[in-house]
């Protein structure tokens, strides 16, 4: 068991929230000693000037964080006009947050099955999303919720005018759900429609 890519690929996937000690050696089964010194190896191999991230120790938890001497390339990626559009992953994961908010960033990638660190950070950026505060979980791990610039961007008043979300729909009722709701005159609903609805419900 390669034990330093999981512990690598594990810091990647808690993103922002980072991982405690005791986290890595509860989830890699080892001891504390052999936490440290992974994390020191892994450390170390991210400390040449070819590699954009390293290891960085901030509260009580281990994170993959940027250079600070690159900085000024991700403001670029930030502020680029090119970025500002919303793609249909960052609408799938505004979408899981408005109806499921506050919600932790595991939690979403839970939902989706894959990370969604850079685009909710994306989402901070952009001002849709914000910190609302610390879960109870383990590594108390942030809680994310919309803003008032997504109302405004999306054009409601309150979180509440959110079209309610039925339980259960077959594709004939999304259809005529969405239609009666938003007047459109398409026959097929995707299977993520919450990423429809939010593309759609701007006015």
């Amino acid at each position: 068991m390669n034990k330093l890519g999981i512990l690598e690929g594990l810091l990647f996937v808690v993103g922002e929230e980072g991982l405690t000690l005791n986290q890595i050696c509860d989830i890699l089964e080892i001891n504390l000693e052999e936490a440290k010194s992974l994390l020191m190896e892994l450390k170390k191999s991210y400390e040449t000037d070819n590699r954009g991230i390293r290891i960085s120790y901030l509260g009580d938890a281990f994170k993959l964080t940027t250079k600070k001497e690159h900085k000024d390339y991700y403001q670029k990626l930030i502020v680029n006009p090119d970025t500002n559009s919303l793609s249909g992953a960052a609408l799938e994961i505004l979408a899981l947050i408005a109806y499921n908010q506050p919600i932790t960033r595991v939690e979403i990638d839970s939902l989706r099955g894959v990370s969604c660190a850079h685009i909710l950070r994306r989402l901070v950026a952009k001002g849709l999303v914000k910190e609302v505060g610390k879960s109870t979980m383990p590594g108390r791990p942030n809680l994310y919720g919309t803003t008032s610039d997504f109302l405004d961007y999306f054009g409601l008043s309150t979180i509440n005018d959110l079209p309610k979300l039925p339980t259960s729909v077959s594709s004939t009722d999304e259809g005529e759900l969405f239609n009666s709701i938003y007047k459109e005159e398409k026959n097929e609903v995707p299977t993520n429609w919450w990423v429809w609805l939010l593309r759609n419900y701007r006015n």
